[in-house]
């Protein structure tokens, strides 16, 4: 379907997909993208946050590290459940009004956690806010597939995604400049205020998916409003909007998961994001403890561990622009097999043995790899589901693959408990790095046949 004859469809069905994809992309798509890559940087910035407010936390209230580690899987384990929950809830009643629900309580709840004074407080807190923070990163993700053009998806998607890393990179940032002058306290208070500042924005300009509405039965007249307002294209208010693809194979979005035909791409997705969340979380989490512990300072420690998130950021670009381009899981597997080469040159070459700057460099490296690849697989996954049950498989993606998150908070503290040395902990870490690459390389043909169904409903 061309522009053109997208567009004179007054009286006509219009396939909104099809209407999308026939489409250049308007400035309020990129608008779009900029609101959820706002919601993804204050996202970042929450999930990394105790990795820098650790070692102070573990100094001001004299606890060991093992016992802390509870502290730093309660996040995870709040995101867990946020996500699982997220995705039912949002294909029943819209992607808008879950995502925004869920940012003000994660903003709340982490303003609340600056105020902990036990680690009980500060765990729980940790897990309300993490509620809320895992129903946040499906949504933005679903909403912006669905308004994205197939042409461009994966290139919007992890541009959106970028803002994870950034949210990461610019916490530390503050936590370098914030935690000598201020205390700990502070760097929580400025990761829940920022996005409850986003509330009122999303409140106001984020428009709902257009083919949920359409899937629906929401009246022609409001979805054309807001097709026409994302897209730029004025309709006349007698179409008929559809969101043409084929019936679920189960009757219920969480049934569809496991039906014939997805069933092996939704475990594969499973195991891809917990291996690579396992990998990440260990590393930016306990990365500044241990490198404090080697000799520098907090604020050295931070900023180097901040590398992991910059390069992340750059290689989040890299592999969006190429998935656009060629087989995406192949490319995925690719950029994690590179990330795990990385990490496992970083148990051979040293923490502090070899002078700074080229631990930076090594690090950023292993995040334009390994975060790269973790981004990329959240521009994949919603092109595997159906509509209707697209934050459902989205979201349960992010919620069991969250497990890897927590065995990576927990274990880390562990086995530093238990005196294994970093070297040993890094190339152990290339292991799961390598699991990652396998299973998102044999989605390809299912991701290739789930993608092949929706093109032949058109």
């Amino acid at each position: 379907m061309s522009a053109s004859s997208a567009a004179s469809t007054q009286g006509q069905s219009v396939d909104i997909k099809a209407f999308i994809d026939a489409r250049p992309i308007s400035a309020f798509q990129w608008f779009l993208v900029a609101m959820c890559f706002l919601v993804v940087v204050a996202d970042g910035m929450d999930v990394a946050i105790m990795g820098f407010v650790a070692s102070p936390i573990i100094d001001e209230w004299h606890i060991s590290r093992p016992a802390f580690g509870v502290v730093m899987s309660a996040a995870p384990f709040g995101l867990a459940a946020g996500a699982l929950l997220a995705g039912p809830y949002s294909d029943r009643f819209g992607r808008k009004p879950v995502l925004i629900v869920s940012i003000f309580l994660f903003g709340l709840l982490t303003v609340a956690a600056a105020y902990a004074s036990t680690p009980v407080e500060m765990a729980v807190l940790r897990f309300l806010a993490g509620i809320g923070l895992g129903a946040a990163m499906p949504n933005t993700t679903t909403l912006l597939s669905e308004y994205a053009p197939q042409r461009r998806r994966s290139l919007m998607i992890t541009v959106m995604f970028t803002g994870f890393n950034l949210g990461s990179a610019l916490i530390g940032l503050g936590a370098g400049y914030m935690i000598p002058h201020y205390g700990w306290r502070s760097v929580l208070l400025l990761g829940g205020v920022i996005p409850l500042l986003l509330v009122p924005v999303l409140v106001l300009a984020l428009p709902e998916s257009a083919r949920l509405m359409a899937l629906r039965g929401t009246r022609p007249d409001r979805i054309g409003t807001i097709l026409g307002r994302v897209t730029g294209h004025r309709f006349k208010g007698t179409e008929t909007f559809i969101s043409n693809e084929p019936p679920l194979p189960a009757r219920t979005p969480i049934r569809t998961l496991f039906a014939s035909g997805f069933r092996a791409t939704t475990v594969s997705l499973w195991v891809t994001y917990f291996m690579g969340l396992l990998v990440i979380y260990l590393l930016t989490g306990w990365l500044p403890t241990i490198m404090k512990d080697a000799g520098m300072s907090i604020d050295t420690a931070s900023y180097i561990t901040a590398g992991f998130q910059i390069g992340g950021t750059v290689g989040a670009v890299a592999v969006g622009w190429v998935m656009d381009r060629t087989r995406p899981a192949m490319i995925l597997g690719v950029a994690y097999i590179g990330g795990a080469l990385l990490i496992f040159t970083l148990s051979q070459y040293g923490i502090v043995s070899h002078g700074v700057a080229m631990l930076a460099a090594l690090v950023a490296l292993a995040g334009f790899c390994m975060s790269g690849a973790q981004t990329g697989l959240n521009a994949y996954a919603p092109g595997c589901y159906p509509t209707a049950a697209r934050a459902t498989g989205v979201s349960w993606m992010l919620g069991v693959g969250r497990l890897g998150s927590i065995v990576g908070s927990y274990v880390g503290g562990a086995l530093l408990g238990l005196g294994w040395g970093i070297d040993t902990i890094f190339a152990l870490l290339a292991i799961p790095a390598l699991l990652a690459a396998v299973a998102i390389t044999a989605t390809q043909v299912r991701g290739k046949s789930v993608a092949i169904k929706e093109v032949v409903a058109h």
